[in-house]
C-alpha cells in the first residue's frame, strides 16, 4: 500500500470522528461546529489535492502493518485536539476564536497554494523555485501546516495537542526541511537563494 493511502484514511476519518465525538459527548456548541468546519474542510481539501496534484513523496509503498503503526497511528494523535475540546465542552473567548480562524485561513493559503505552485512549476521547469510563496521562505507549505494544526491545538485549550504537533515538527518537518536543503544545495544558485530566504519563517529583512 502507498504511504498516501494511510494519510488519506486519516484525513477521510476526521469528519466522522469529530461528529462521533459531538454525538458521544452531546456537544453541539459553536466551538464544536467551528472545529468540525476547519479540520473537516482541511481534510477534504487534502483529498482533493491528492487527486489533482499529489505529493510524489507519498507514493512510496509500505507494508500495511508498517503503515498502520508508523503512519496512521502517529497521525491519529491529531484526534486529541477535538477530543479534548468536545469532551470538556471548552468555550473560547471571541479574541481566541478570531486567532484560531486567522491562523487556519493563512495556514490553508500557504499550505495548498505553495504545494500547487511547486507541483505545476516543476512540471514545466526543473530546479530551484525562488519566486511566489517560495521567495522568502523555502518551506511555506510546512509553515502553513504548522499554523493549521496550531489553530486546532489552541481550540483544545490543552497542552497535549501542542506536544503532538511538536513531535511532528521536530520528528518529521524539520528533518524533511533539512533534507530538502541538502538536495537543493546541488544547484549553484542555492547559496544566494539561502541568503534571502528562511528555512521556515519568511526572511523579510536582509
Amino acid at each position: 500500500m502507498k504511504t498516501a493511502t494511510f494519510i488519506n484514511i486519516h484525513k477521510a476519518l476526521v469528519t466522522p470522528v469529530v461528529l462521533g465525538l459531538m454525538f458521544a459527548f452531546n456537544n453541539w456548541s459553536t466551538e464544536a461546529f467551528i472545529y468540525l468546519a476547519i479540520h473537516g474542510s482541511y481534510s477534504i481539501l487534502w483529498l482533493i489535492k491528492d487527486a489533482l496534484y499529489a505529493d510524489k513523496r507519498f507514493e512510496e509503498k509500505v507494508h500495511p502493518l508498517v503503515g498502520f503503526i508508523f503512519i496512521f497511528l502517529p497521525l491519529a494523535g491529531y484526534y486529541l485536539a477535538p477530543y479534548l475540546l468536545i469532551s470538556r465542552h471548552v468555550t473560547l473567548t471571541p479574541p481566541l476564536t478570531a486567532l484560531v480562524l486567522v491562523l487556519y485561513i493563512f495556514g490553508i493559503f500557504l499550505h495548498y497554494v505553495s504545494d500547487a505552485q511547486k507541483f505545476y512549476t516543476l512540471q514545466n521547469k526543473k530546479g530551484l523555485i525562488e519566486d511566489g510563496l517560495f521567495k522568502y521562505t523555502r518551506n511555506p507549505n510546512y509553515l502553513g501546516e504548522i499554523m493549521i494544526y496550531s489553530a486546532y491545538a489552541i481550540m483544545s485549550l490543552h497542552w497535549l495537542p501542542f506536544l503532538v504537533l511538536s513531535g511532528w515538527v521536530f520528528g518529521f518537518f524539520v528533518k524533511n526541511m533539512l533534507s530538502k536543503d541538502k538536495s537543493l544545495s546541488r544547484h549553484a544558485q542555492f547559496v544566494e537563494y539561502k541568503k534571502h530566504s528562511g528555512l521556515l519563517f519568511p526572511k523579510l529583512f536582509q
